[in-house]
């Protein structure tokens, strides 16, 4: 059984090394060229959000996802709160999926594509834009298949940091 001292400590470290992956993965999102391919780039913060979701619950996982959210939406120079709102629905929506690799890759993939068709409806198609149906065919559907990957990536490093931090209650 461990210490309260050392559970605390240990909980504060867990959520200074999401933290930190949190500002890699934003700044990773927002390199312009990275990982590019033609118009899209993966996305980073939201299979972060979904990772950590799917680890540490519900509340935990919809608070980490809602702080990813607005991350996003600062650093992409949108209204705030639209993805906020957008990525905490979806971290409380992993209550539904088991944690295998296989299941939050189709989390994931479904949210990217919920969240970017979101986004290109009301950002492009009801604005009517020319050449909105080519957008979504060049960007939100590369976009999402490049993200892919990241999701595998981000998943193992979350599921890492968490068992590294994990309590030990001693209960069986």
């Amino acid at each position: 059984m461990e210490s309260r001292r050392k559970r605390k400590r240990s909980q504060i470290t867990k959520w200074v090394c999401y933290a930190l992956l949190m500002l890699l993965c934003t700044v990773l999102q927002t390199l312009p060229g990275l990982f590019r391919l033609g118009e899209a780039k993966p996305l980073w913060l939201l299979p972060l959000a979904l990772a950590v979701a799917v680890e540490e619950g519900e509340f935990a996982g919809g608070i980490f996802g809602a702080v990813c959210g607005l991350m996003w939406d600062y650093t992409a120079g949108r209204t705030a709160g639209l993805l906020a709102f957008e990525l905490l629905l979806s971290a409380v929506m992993q209550l539904y999926f088991k944690t295998s690799a296989a299941n939050v890759v189709l989390l994931e993939t479904a949210t990217v594509l919920l969240v970017l068709s979101l986004d290109w409806l009301f950002f492009y198609y009801m604005p009517g834009y020319s050449g909105a149906v080519e957008r979504y065919l060049w960007f939100v559907l590369p976009t999402a298949a490049l993200t892919i990957p990241v999701c595998l990536v981000l998943f193992g490093a979350v599921r890492r940091i968490h068992a590294e931090f994990k309590i030990d209650n001693d209960v069986v």
